[in-house]
């Protein structure tokens, strides 16, 4: 395949698409959904609806989505094993508080594989065409890249997931406190969740939020919070709803319940700054060991080296 070949394929796909991308946004093709008319109407108890509401004028065009389909059915299958179960996405995208479907995500994965593919492919391809990268280089690199774009993409939302996990944890126990601050001084659990929402800020603030939101819309309040802890999956939290939750079943005081879980909190909080120090320890020994090291060593033996050479 030649340059001029090459150039000329992607002109005419990219002519295609736009010139299908036209055609969707006239009246006759694009006509609102069903969901897109009724979402006004169920802003209170969906947030579908609402994301359907609040979607920008610049959404892609949907002839995209119509096109990747197929694409990203033979992308879960081909890669089904090494992109993990569905759950799994699912768990992280909902940790990492991002407001994507399984289905999207798919979609993004697909299209940073897609990116990597291109940018890689391309490189070879001019350095096929001049000469310096060999046919085998230039057949490889689409699959590498391919292979970057895709690990990048899930690091990507691994690290974003983490990092919102953590800042729960660390969040915790101050939540928890406050909490059994505010029953101890006789409000209810909902009044004192809704003031954790209205006054705090952070993280887990945000998500107290959206389960006070859920009880105001008719949902029970241990639902909610059952239902928090089963979405997020973090242990120091899940474990502290569920006793929150017994309590409120039980009808057992909470304020103290909520101070030793607070205790608790904090010291496997401490454990694991222990932990993440021993590691650090351990790496900390690389950049001594292997550059530090050498050159104090250097400095110390250099002059006598050159004084030998110099009475040599």
């Amino acid at each position: 395949m030649t340059g001029e070949l090459a150039l000329a394929i992607v002109c005419g796909i990219g002519l295609g698409l736009g010139l299908w991308s036209l055609t969707s946004r006239l009246p006759a093709f694009a006509r609102p959904r069903l969901a897109t008319r009724i979402a006004p109407y169920l802003l209170d108890v969906s947030a579908e609806a609402r994301r359907l509401r609040d979607r920008v004028p610049a959404d892609p065009v949907p002839v995209i989505g119509v096109l990747a389909v197929p694409l990203l059915e033979a992308f879960q299958r081909a890669f089904g094993a090494v992109l993990g179960s569905p759950g799994g996405a699912a768990l992280r995208l909902r940790r990492a508080g991002l407001d994507r479907s399984v289905e999207g995500h798919r979609l993004r994965q697909l299209g940073w594989t897609a990116a990597g593919a291109v940018v890689l492919g391309g490189v070879a391809l001019l350095g096929g065409l001049s000469g310096s990268a060999s046919q085998f280089a230039v057949v490889a690199a689409p699959m590498v890249g391919a292979g970057i774009g895709l690990a990048a993409s899930d690091h990507l939302l691994t690290r974003a997931a983490r990092r919102r996990a953590g800042r729960i944890e660390s969040e915790l126990p101050t939540v928890l406190e406050f909490l059994a601050l505010s029953l101890a001084a006789g409000e209810g659990v909902h009044d004192a969740l809704a003031r954790i929402a209205r006054v705090g800020s952070g993280v887990l603030a945000d998500e107290i939020g959206a389960v006070v939101a859920q009880t105001a819309v008719g949902v029970p309040l241990g639902a909610a919070l059952t239902r928090l802890g089963d979405e997020l999956a973090i242990p120091a939290l899940a474990r502290c709803l569920a006793h929150v939750v017994a309590a409120l079943e039980r009808g057992s005081p909470l304020a103290e319940l909520l101070r030793v879980q607070a205790a608790d909190a904090r010291e496997e909080a401490r454990r694991a700054m222990l932990e993440s120090a021993g590691k650090k320890e351990v790496a900390m020994l690389v950049p001594l060991v292997f550059l530090i090291l050498p050159v104090t060593v250097a400095f110390a033996v250099w002059p006598g080296v050159v004084v030998l050479q110099t009475r040599l």
